[in-house]
């Protein structure tokens, strides 16, 4: 409970606290439940908060014939971590259209307010559009030409395989 307590001052969410301290969201999570931690996992998030590790070990620390069982419930599966990456990506790409789209519309509003005679809101929508199409074949369309598939193909060229 000391931790949550210890993120909701610096007004952190749980992944930011995750990413500053090298953790896991999930371990996060269940620190804040109140499960126990291991002696490193308190003092990553003793120097993210820069508060002493003794602080901690009272409220977290667990034995250390338990701590191997805590390390290894905390690793995950290849196909989690990819999962986990393929969300972020999709949700970086789901940010980039929303601040577009509120950025573009009060463009357009400043040029037509400042200067109507000249349409220059043209140049930022076409260059933004184009790093947004970008954005959008890297996170949907990472398949295509030089997608895993190709990579597949290309190391088996090289390695004289047959496919």
């Amino acid at each position: 409970m000391l931790i949550k307590k210890l993120r909701l001052q610096k007004g952190w969410s749980q992944e930011q606290l995750a990413d500053l301290s090298g953790l896991s969201a999930r371990t996060i999570q269940r620190l804040e439940r109140g499960e126990n931690a291991s002696l490193e996992t308190l003092k990553s998030l003793a120097a993210v908060f820069e508060i002493n590790v003794a602080d901690l070990t009272d409220h977290y620390l667990i034995e250390s014939k338990e701590e191997p069982m805590m390390k290894a419930d905390t690793q995950l599966t290849y196909e989690e971590a990819k999962a986990i990456e393929e969300v972020k990506e999709l949700k970086g790409f789901y940010m980039h259209i929303a601040v577009f789209l509120l950025i573009i519309p009060f463009l357009i509003g400043l040029n037509l307010l400042t200067s109507p005679q000249y349409h220059w809101f043209w140049w930022p929508i076409m260059g933004w559009g184009i790093g947004l199409g970008a954005h959008a074949i890297a996170v949907f369309g990472g398949s295509g030409l030089f997608g895993a598939e190709w990579e597949k193909k290309q190391i088996e060229k090289r390695l004289g395989r047959k496919l």
